[in-house]
């Protein structure tokens, strides 16, 4: 999804247009997360940028988009850009930690 998103719209209350778009950010995140995983895939992870324009967008994370708007619209900002590409995500495997045990010299039990 790449969107510019106003936040002042004629006859709109300013709050409701942000409600509005960061409703609209949410149902696409919901939407997108509902797909079916291809073979191989863990979890769908996203790639986010947000700015005032596009030619100003910079890389956030997915749980900064949404503080980035109300930062932009407290900023009384006219318009903010926002741009989430799906993408595929794979976990690594958490590396095996051999448990190390201390052993008291005397009676050969762990402490």
């Amino acid at each position: 999804m790449r969107k510019t998103y106003p936040l002042q719209a004629q006859g709109r209350h300013p709050d409701r247009v942000l409600d509005a778009v960061k409703h609209d950010v949410r149902k696409y995140l919901k939407r997108e997360r509902r797909r079916p995983l291809p073979a191989g895939v863990d979890f769908w992870d996203f790639d986010c940028k947000f700015g005032l324009s596009a030619e100003t967008a910079e890389t956030v994370h997915l749980s900064a988009v949404i503080p980035s708007i109300d930062a932009a619209a407290k900023e009384q900002a006219v318009q903010v850009y926002v741009e989430i590409i799906t993408t595929h995500g794979k976990r690594t495997p958490k590396p095996l930690v051999e448990e190390v045990l201390l052993v008291d010299d005397e009676d050969g039990l762990p402490e």
